[in-house]
């Protein structure tokens, strides 16, 4: 007998944070996730501890992710508002224990000080296999389906800074 999935209205949104790093010609970071044999880009996001300011969960899970310290990062913005997207139906349930329905997120646009040689995906818990610095249009068109309307709005509210 199947497992029944929860209802999705009766779930809460996932409070996450989101990070939008440029290189200095206005390229943003996009990691292939490690999880996946598919094409599955994305930037670094994840999720806020309990207490914790959404501003120092941005810089920690940037660290965790890419191995880049806060000093090597200048935040240059954050989405006036947070951010929501439901899981799809296959995923529901499966993901974060099936606590939640999806993703309440903020996002930070963060410019990278350091050199390429210095990002390091084999952190204690790797999320990528690789990365690569692409247009914004690019990345755009890669993402998956169901986190595209929120990350079309996220390279929205920072296009002046993009390439």
């Amino acid at each position: 007998m199947s497992k029944a999935r929860p209802d999705p209205a009766t779930l809460p949104y996932r409070p996450c944070v989101g990070v939008v790093l440029i290189n200095s010609e206005g390229l943003v970071f996009a990691g292939q996730r490690i999880d996946s044999e598919l094409p599955a880009w994305q930037m670094p996001q994840g999720g806020i501890d309990p207490g914790e300011d959404p501003g120092d969960a941005a810089l920690r899970e940037l660290a965790e992710e890419t191995g880049i310290p806060p000093h090597r990062v200048e935040v240059l913005a954050r989405t006036p508002d947070w951010l929501t997207y439901d899981l799809p139906p296959e995923l529901l349930g499966r993901v974060w224990g099936g606590r939640y329905r999806g993703q309440r997120q903020l996002w930070y646009l963060m410019r990278y000080l350091g050199q390429d040689d210095e990002i390091v995906l084999s952190t204690q818990q790797p999320e990528f296999s690789r990365w690569a610095w692409v247009p914004a249009d690019e990345l755009l068109a890669g993402i998956v389906p169901f986190k595209r309307a929120v990350y079309d709005r996220v390279i929205g509210d920072f296009r002046g800074y993009l390439a």
